[in-house]
């Protein structure tokens, strides 16, 4: 059973107590042409103003056309009768602060159910229920297979990764998906690349270098070079083909180890043979959003906003990326999505408009196309950027990194940084293994929680069930409010489709347990009963620490 978050129940309390005054007189019903306000509650920037606060008496002053403080006075003493009487209040105190803000303390007993239900069922830890269930597709990575994936490839790997467990944990049905442009002018350039290799001839200008070519060369089956130099043939399409296939494989392999999975792998070349563009076409066509020019096919972009409108059809019949890219929209859609999410990287700002456009004019909801645009990232050793070209063939690939690095301390690293955020990655200070490094930090947590715990059970000392009654210190106070509030910082990650606040909160648990350690011994066989109370919080820290790393699909390990 998924927990409900204590700002939900504070929400709760405060309406009751809104309703309550109104029922009583002392607050007027809100005009019925003017909208009810939402009631936000959030945690002060400043602790010393309680647990939680409330806006809502600020909100409430012009169409009550009352002093905000004089709402917030109303509402505090309705939200005290409320937690006196009604056994799901969360709050213990209520204070009123100029200019009319609500802040709360929360109770106890709030807490001390939370801990229970993190012991209960700790499994759930870590998912809410959705505030919106959603269909939703994250298309992700989708980097041409031309070469293996580079270190510049990876914050897509990352940021589609992480988003989509993000939306999972919020009761969000997700579907992951890669994208291969599998077809067009870059497979016939690697095609070329490596015929040349096997005739000793010079690389084409245009062509792609490195020792992976020299290597993808060597293991051309004889029977492709057979069908590759058949009178007639197109030796570049056919040894690009094989050679995208099996880049393809590679790729796949370096995502399973990054422990990235796909639930659906298309190609673009699908996309035409199986008629999806010209069903898009047709739609548009349809719509009367097409015209032809100069012998090609155009959709007139310019009619929602665009600069210029858009090819679809090149004058010599050669479909341009656009026109897959409609067809991909149709066909995402065909499979009964609610919502698309592409994440690119921010060389494609230009495509945005015009994908949206497209998806609009053949009728579907233009906001139900999201298209997240990622920034590069500078990867640095000893202070020096690590320069990169896949096409000239110097690059590091994303399977050096994380041989160098480790998957835990890049899905950290990439997780605490803002998709939209240009970032240095510090190769050198991702490897070190100390607290310097954030995520060992974190990790190291965890471990000591896992030693603590053996520790007790070696001395005959087990957790208790419960932490009722043992919240009355301060560090034991501390402790149980930063783990309770999990569920809020999910919550906000699913609203921002963004880990930041996860990792920093991760850190900020991991903080308040090593200083709950320092203040209060928890391994007392004198204190069996302390000791165990103490051990049940210890133990549901340690279950919000795993919860929070399983959210950035990062390890949770018993010993470091």
């Amino acid at each position: 059973m998924i927990p409900v978050p204590i700002r939900h129940q504070a929400r709760a309390a405060i309406e009751r107590a809104w309703d309550a005054a109104v029922a009583s007189g002392g607050l007027p019903a809100v005009l019925d042409d003017q909208p009810r306000p939402s009631i936000e509650v959030e945690r002060p920037a400043n602790p010393e103003y309680g647990d939680l606060a409330s806006n809502l008496a600020l909100k409430l002053a012009r169409p009550y056309r009352m002093a905000p403080l004089e709402i917030a006075t109303l509402l505090a003493a309705k939200l005290v009768r409320d937690a006196a009487t009604h056994p799901d209040s969360p709050v213990e105190a209520v204070e009123v602060a100029p200019p009319g803000f609500l802040n709360l303390r929360l109770a106890d007993r709030a807490l001390e159910t939370v801990v229970a239900g993190i012991l209960d069922g700790p499994e759930a830890w870590g998912h809410v229920e959705p505030v919106r269930p959603r269909s939703v597709n994250v298309e992700f990575v989708s980097a041409n297979p031309t070469g293996p994936l580079t270190i510049g490839n990876a914050r897509g790997a990352f940021v589609g990764d992480l988003l989509s467990r993000i939306l999972a944990a919020g009761g969000q049905r997700v579907t992951r998906e890669y994208y291969f442009n599998d077809s067009g002018a870059q497979i016939s350039h690697l095609g070329a690349s490596i015929v040349a290799i096997h005739r000793a001839e010079p690389i084409p200008e245009d062509g792609y270098r490195g020792a992976y070519v020299d290597e993808l060369a060597r293991e051309v089956p004889p029977d492709v070079w057979h069908t590759a130099e058949a009178p007639g043939a197109d030796a570049a399409d056919v040894v690009g083909r094989w050679a995208a296939a099996r880049v393809r494989a590679g790729i796949e392999s370096s995502l399973e180890h990054l422990g990235v999975h796909f639930d659906v792998w298309t190609s673009e070349a699908r996309l035409h043979e199986d008629g999806w563009v010209e069903r898009a076409i047709e739609r548009l066509r349809e719509r009367g959003h097409l015209y032809e020019q100069d012998g090609a096919l155009w959709f007139r972009s310019t009619a929602f906003g665009d600069d210029k409108d858009r090819v679809i059809y090149r004058s010599d019949g050669r479909p341009t990326y656009f026109a897959a890219d409609i067809g991909y929209v149709t066909e995402k859609f065909s499979r009964g999505f609610d919502h698309l999410i592409y994440v690119w990287g921010a060389d494609h700002h230009g495509t945005v408009a015009r994908v949206r456009n497209a998806a609009e004019a053949m009728g579907y909801d233009r906001e139900a196309v999201e298209i997240l645009l990622y920034s590069w990232v500078r990867f640095v050793r000893d202070g020096v950027e690590v320069s990169m070209s896949k096409r000239a063939g110097e690059f590091i690939t994303l399977d050096e990194l994380l041989a160098e690095v480790g998957v835990d301390a890049a899905r950290w690293f990439f997780a605490s940084r803002a998709p939209t955020t240009g970032i240095d990655f510090d190769i050198e200070l991702a490897k070190r293994q100390s607290n310097e490094n954030p995520v060992y930090y974190v990790q190291y947590a965890h471990a000591r929680i896992a030693s603590i715990l053996r520790k007790a059970a070696e001395a005959g000392l087990a957790p208790a069930t419960s932490v009722e009654g043992a919240l009355k210190g301060t560090p034991e106070a501390a402790l149980a409010r930063a783990i309770v509030r999990l569920p809020e910082v999910v919550e906000d990650a699913v609203a921002a489709e963004e880990t930041q606040g996860i990792t920093a909160y991760a850190t900020e648990v991991a903080t308040t347990f090593h200083a709950f350690y320092r203040d209060a011994r928890v391994v007392d066989p004198d204190e069996p009963e302390r000791s165990a109370a103490r051990l049940a919080l210890a133990r549901a820290t340690q279950v919000t620490l795993a919860a929070t790393l399983g959210l950035l699909g990062i390890s949770a390990p018993e010993s470091m």
